[in-house]
């Protein structure tokens, strides 16, 4: 089926998913919608992100896409069900893949999870890693300035370093041996992360795990592209100078033009 997959995010931490998704499906369209305008969603009430996310998949939806990425942990948490009531497409969420795949790495059961302050609050992910290993303890943690560092391309160096220190310190004396990194945004600290943690913990991020979905549930439904289509498409509701700037160094060149969208007008 020839019509494209849409992917939101709040910026451009969901180019993650997007390049996870592209590199195991180099058949399907994809397009791409960073609300770089409203960034970030974590600290926001959940009316709020609920609206934004209703706005961006209807943004999305002009474009007849055959199925939606939620590749915001925030939106997953509080809009993904709203949305799959809404909207008559199948819907993945970047939440599930991740804490099953914290399941299947642990092996003292301990796990750290990090996330904005909604996702955090929302208890979407401890709540799933418990529903597949009840014994599993779970230390949750939410590190709301990592979203403004890889907004700025600030992720390696001794800012990051600093920030990184501040919130995840207190991990250390938890003993946990796996981290959850429970935003889209924080894989683009992950080099920062693991030198913090001297290499020796499984750092888990979603994007992987949830393209496997994508692929799967494609499949299943026989909506996959049979001829290759590279017409991928790329928006922003603002700064589209600075995400591409940091999206080229995502994406290492795929990237070459972002539009500005109206969103929510």
């Amino acid at each position: 089926m020839e019509n494209p997959i849409g992917i939101f995010d709040s910026g451009v931490g969901g180019l993650t998913v997007l390049k996870a998704i592209k590199k195991l499906l180099p058949m399907e369209q994809l397009i791409y919608l960073g609300d770089t305008a409203r960034v970030p969603y974590g600290n926001k009430s959940k009316e709020t992100i609920v609206r934004y996310s209703i706005e961006n998949t209807n943004f999305l939806m002009q474009f007849n896409i055959k199925m939606l990425v939620i590749a915001c942990n925030t939106s997953t948490a509080m809009g993904i069900e709203i949305l799959r009531n809404m909207f008559q497409i199948p819907i993945i969420g970047v939440i599930e893949p991740g804490a099953k795949r914290a399941v299947e790495v642990t092996k003292n059961k301990r796990i750290g999870v990090i996330g904005t302050v909604a996702t955090i609050k929302s208890k979407a992910y401890q709540n799933i890693i418990k529903s597949y290993e009840r014994k599993a303890v779970i230390f949750a943690k939410p590190c709301p300035l990592f979203v403004p560092l890889v907004e700025e391309g600030l992720v390696k160096g001794p800012v990051a370093e600093a920030v990184v220190k501040m919130y995840l310190e207190g991990f250390k004396l938890k003993n946990i041996d796996t981290l959850v990194l429970g935003c889209t945004h924080y894989p683009l600290l992950k080099n920062t992360i693991q030198k913090f943690f001297d290499r020796k913990i499984q750092i888990v991020d979603s994007a992987e795990e949830t393209a496997k979905i994508v692929k799967g549930v494609l499949e299943e439904k026989k909506l996959a592209n049979v001829l290759k289509n590279e017409n991928d498409m790329f928006f922003v509701t603002d700064a589209a100078e600075r995400f591409l700037k940091v999206g080229k160094e995502i994406m290492k060149g795929a990237l070459k033009e972002v539009r500005i969208a109206q969103v929510g007008k």
